[in-house]
């Protein structure tokens, strides 16, 4: 079974973000299954808060990230770029030599009411990904555009292109994982011999 950790940089109630994170657990391939973390628990990073002991609510974060073998985030785009809940999230995760993020495959979603899909938080958030060594998928993208026409009133996500869009992303998120699982078996195996 490969675990997939959702989360997103929305608190809203109706968030669309959280909406297509609900509906991705429903387009998984079979063999997957997706968690989604809760972010509102995580208090603002503060490195004298960090010098007392990690937050409980950080240390379960990042140990649902570590049990993971990959990622997924939907992100709503704030002001152009990354919304505060979730660059908090992953600077908590960064922290120390332990950090699990390193070498993480991940994949980005983004739902906006604008026409733009959260094109540009996902531009902001990709330059993030790099500095903290995750491993994130160029393709396929996602970019839930005019998000408040393509879930109904319960946050059920009623449009047929973009549940299929999410399901080729999955599909690859989980495909990533496969071949990163094959690298990491053929390295552990010992040397043919001659």
């Amino acid at each position: 079974m490969i675990k997939i950790l959702g989360f997103t940089g929305s608190l809203r109630r109706g968030s669309y973000n959280m909406a297509a994170l609900r509906a991705a657990r429903e387009l998984l391939p079979e063999d997957a299954a997706l968690e989604i973390a809760d972010l509102s628990p995580i208090p603002f990073f503060n490195e004298d808060v960090e010098a007392e002991g990690m937050p409980g609510s950080v240390f379960s974060f990042r140990q649902k990230i570590a049990d993971a073998d990959a990622l997924l985030i939907s992100t709503p785009e704030y002001n152009f770029s990354i919304p505060p809940v979730l660059k908090n999230a992953l600077d908590w995760a960064s922290r120390g030599t332990d950090t699990p993020l390193p070498g993480k495959p991940l994949a980005i979603m983004s739902a906006s009411p604008g026409m733009l899909g959260g094109a540009r938080v996902q531009y902001h958030l990709r330059q993030v990904l790099v500095g903290l060594d995750l491993k994130a998928l160029n393709k396929p993208e996602v970019f839930i555009a005019r998000a408040n026409r393509k879930f109904d009133e319960a946050g059920v996500l009623t449009d047929e292109r973009t549940q299929k869009a999410i399901a080729r992303l999955l599909a690859a998120l989980v495909e990533s994982v496969r071949e990163q699982r094959l690298i990491k078996a053929q390295k552990a195996a010992p040397p043919a011999e001659t």
